[in-house]
């Protein structure tokens, strides 16, 4: 199809303004719809695995449970709750453990830092592979190491918020703070990371950005615990690549239910598992949309299908004359394809612009995010110019399929 025919086409178009736009507003709108759909459902699928890298996508994760004091006195007749010996039991006997990662929260009373003060932080005492079963990155310094845990070393890592508040200055390697009672020297700080949100799917997030970390062993031993808390909070057992995550969750939770008698004292958490219910609910989200997409994009459709009619009705003396002149039908054909085509082309570029500006009015509105993907977004508006041009497909038939003599004689 070449130039010049295409030139006509959109000259043609062009005497028939109102008529042309209308037609477009049926494919902009259908354009816009599947557009936008896409960048919020990208969006939404690049947002939801930023925050479960904070669980950790391979991890299984075992929390100790929120007890009153009453229910707590008798369940520890039964269990100690979450040890230290739970989480070297799972690394053994889970199938895929790779690594093993605790913490134990200490909430401190008071926290000071030079002239600084702060009453609600959250100190954790973790292992040394909690920076990375966390999905946490150093901005400066160092983590905590095996000598430190040997040593019960009073040294402290703190979160990239924290350190700001502490120390805005920026130095905080190496400056000394007072947790409650105990003297720690920070060694690290966490770089900054941005989840979008604080939860997923009922889990809290980013919580580790105005937390202190410090020795497992530091936090047991310098800290006084209540007497019946479990001795660790969490367990995170980091699976190998390619692992089954609910299989080893079953094994785990078998493991811990016996270790622990049976008692309800504890959480399972499967971060994929996490993932996976997330994504279904963003599948049917994107069914829906995608179904309110097609009809506006096949109303867009009909809509050229009746103005490409309503043309070969209008030019039957126009199309008779062509082909009393020598034009064959494939001609005939290829005059109103190049019509249809036009409007398709511009309504899907429309379109896309459309898209793009609704994606970014909804994310505003609705807090979400925007993500897109260029292949699959130029995917779509290629889908789209081929249903325009394919409902343009019946009238350049029809248009060629007319009797020359009988064209020629209308009124039209």
């Amino acid at each position: 199809m070449n130039m010049a025919l295409l030139k006509e086409a959109a000259q043609e178009l062009g005497r028939r303004k109102l008529r042309t736009l209308l037609t477009l507003l049926g494919m902009i709108f259908g354009v816009g719809a599947i557009v936008a759909m896409l960048a919020v459902g990208e969006g939404s699928k690049r947002e939801a695995l930023k925050m479960v890298a904070e669980l950790g996508l391979n991890n299984i994760l075992v929390r100790a449970k929120d007890i009153d004091q009453d229910t707590l006195k008798d369940l520890r007749n039964r269990s100690l709750g979450l040890t230290l010996a739970d989480a070297q039991a799972a690394s053994l006997v889970v199938p895929g453990a790779q690594s093993v990662s605790v913490y134990k929260t200490v909430l401190l009373n008071q926290l000071t830092a030079g002239s600084r003060v702060r009453a609600d932080a959250e100190l954790l005492g973790v292992s040394t592979t909690y920076l990375e079963h966390a999905g946490l990155s150093l901005a400066d310094g160092r983590w905590l190491t095996d000598e430190d845990q040997l040593n019960q070393a009073p040294v402290v890592v703190l979160g990239a918020k924290l350190a700001d508040e502490l120390f805005p200055n920026g130095q905080a390697v190496g400056q000394a703070l007072k947790a409650n009672h105990v003297w720690l020297q920070v060694v690290g700080v966490t770089a900054h990371r941005d989840l979008g949100k604080n939860e997923f799917e009922g889990v809290k997030l980013g919580l580790d950005a105005e937390r202190l970390f410090t020795p497992i062993e530091s936090a047991l031993q310098r800290f006084k615990l209540q007497p019946m808390d479990d001795q660790i909070d969490q367990i995170s057992l980091q699976l190998g690549e390619g692992q089954a995550p609910e299989a080893a969750a079953r094994v785990l939770q078998q493991l811990i239910s016996d270790r622990h008698a049976e008692a309800d004292d504890y959480t399972l958490i499967v971060p994929a598992g996490l993932y996976r219910q997330q994504q279904q609910t963003q599948r049917i989200f994107t069914i829906v949309m995608s179904s309110i997409a097609a009809i506006s994009l096949i109303v867009g459709g009909i809509g050229i299908m009746n103005i490409m009619l309503a043309n070969v009705l209008e030019r039957k003396r126009e199309i008779g004359l062509k082909r009393a002149i020598g034009a064959r039908r494939q001609d005939v054909i290829d005059q109103f394809l190049a019509e249809s085509l036009v409007i398709s082309v511009t309504g899907a570029l429309a379109g896309l612009l459309f898209g793009i500006l609704v994606a970014y009015v909804i994310a505003f509105l609705a807090g979400w995010t925007v993500a897109w993907s260029p292949i699959l977004t130029l995917l779509a508006v290629a889908v789209c110019i081929a249903v325009g041009v394919a409902f343009g497909v019946y009238p350049a038939r029809r248009a060629a399929a007319l009797d020359p003599i009988s064209a020629l004689r209308t009124d039209g």
